[in-house]
């Protein structure tokens, strides 16, 4: 069973020695990545993308740390968008994408394949593009060629992961000046201040008993985490969650969002990850480890089942979609106290309020923080994976 050491977690100077890339620090910058790729946009010309024109549909191209900008426009678009939007991590690029369409391809370096392939056919087709990257990329190269606007991210960042607002920010402008979101300047302001107000409040010189990020880690260092959203908004933040938890913190973790999720993540229940299922010894009737266990009679403590439920802010009374909102707590209140019945450790995280782009932003930069705590609690560099390195030089 993993273990933290809290006192390692208190430390700002030994969390810094084995963040060898600076992941906590570029987590930090969040709020400046959003103003700075705002800056970015205006000058690369971002009101020009589809020469200023709604396109018959938009396809989103991004895959790896850079995926997480498909599925936040995605969410954001669905409930009103005027035109289809879909999203593509790999060639091919669907037939019907021409010259009316606007095809969106974003990697930080600017040499990922899928979102190259898919930039340089829909040039090749005529469509019009938008690129987010490195300056002087293949990526740039494509959409100087294909006469489209490309975005430089200028904020250096360790990984793509932690670069997320630099590549989504210039394509929620993008989005917006078209139409397809509610999500302007003056919203992504609002959003930089939030990320600045969680840095400030997860910062590593910050203790583990007022740093919600640190307790989070601490918690679910001892489970096998399942990460579920109340809906399609938390949804997106269950999936960045658990794609951080695995790949920043290497916890194999699974996500989902109600109500789809509710029967396959209620089912584990019954399982041997459970307090209350076929587990081994070492833990106690409320899922947490038991301290009498002996390790030579009981066996030593069996992972359990860890849930991180995150949930959408309140709808006042009256609001357009109040009696959704009401369903979908009900819902969420059944699988949590499912949970606690079974004896699974339950943790829940509520978005702060305001426009969708900023609930979710509130969500993701807890849960971001957390799986970085996680990893350097765990003694691992949060950005350094020698096993991927290993397949990298496998594949290359």
């Amino acid at each position: 069973m993993p273990h933290l050491d809290e006192e390692f977690l208190d430390s700002a100077e030994s969390l810094e020695a084995l963040d060898s890339r600076g992941s906590l620090r570029a987590l930090a910058t969040a709020g400046a990545q959003v103003r700075r790729a705002i800056v970015a946009a205006r000058e690369a010309g971002i009101d020009r993308v589809a020469g200023g024109d709604r396109p018959r549909s938009v396809l989103v191209a991004s895959l790896g740390g850079s995926s997480v900008v498909c599925d936040v426009l995605d969410v954001l678009a669905e409930p009103g968008s005027p035109v289809p939007l879909t999203t593509r991590r790999e060639a091919p690029l669907p037939g019907w994408i021409g010259p009316l369409d606007l095809v969106i391809a974003v990697s930080l370096s600017g040499r990922a394949q899928g979102p190259l392939a898919l930039a340089a056919e829909a040039a090749r087709r005529g469509a019009s593009l938008l690129t987010v990257g490195a300056s002087d990329s293949p990526l740039a190269d494509i959409c100087a060629r294909g006469r489209g606007v490309h975005v430089d991210v200028a904020t250096p960042a360790p990984t793509s992961r932690a670069a997320m607002w630099s590549m989504l920010t210039p394509v929620l402008l993008a989005a917006d000046g078209l139409g397809l979101v509610d999500c302007s300047e003056a919203v992504l302001e609002r959003v930089a201040d939030l990320l600045d107000e969680r840095a400030e409040e997860c910062r590593p010189s910050s203790e583990s008993f007022v740093n919600p990020a640190k307790m989070l880690a601490l918690g679910l260092a001892e489970t096998v985490p399942v990460v579920l959203g109340d809906g399609a908004l938390t949804g997106v933040a269950a999936g960045r969650a658990a794609a951080m938890l695995a790949r920043t913190a290497r916890m194999p973790a699974t996500h989902g969002a109600l109500p789809d999720a509710a029967s396959q993540v209620v089912a584990c229940f019954d399982g041997p990850f459970s307090g209350g299922g076929a587990g081994g010894g070492g833990v106690a009737p409320d899922g947490g480890r038991d301290l009498f266990a002996d390790p030579f009679l009981d066996g030593p403590p069996s992972p359990q089942l860890g849930l991180l439920m995150l949930r959408d802010h309140p709808v006042a009374p009256g609001a357009p979609g109040h009696l959704d909102a009401l369903e979908a707590g009900r819902l969420a209140e059944a699988v949590v106290e499912s949970a606690r019945d079974a004896g699974v450790r339950v943790w829940e995280v509520e978005a702060l309020g305001g426009p969708p782009i900023e609930r979710l932003a509130s969500l993701i930069a807890i849960t971001d923080y957390a799986a970085t705590y996680l990893a350097l609690g765990l003694g691992l560099d949060p950005a350094v994976s020698r096993h991927v390195t290993d397949l990298r030089d496998r594949t290359s």
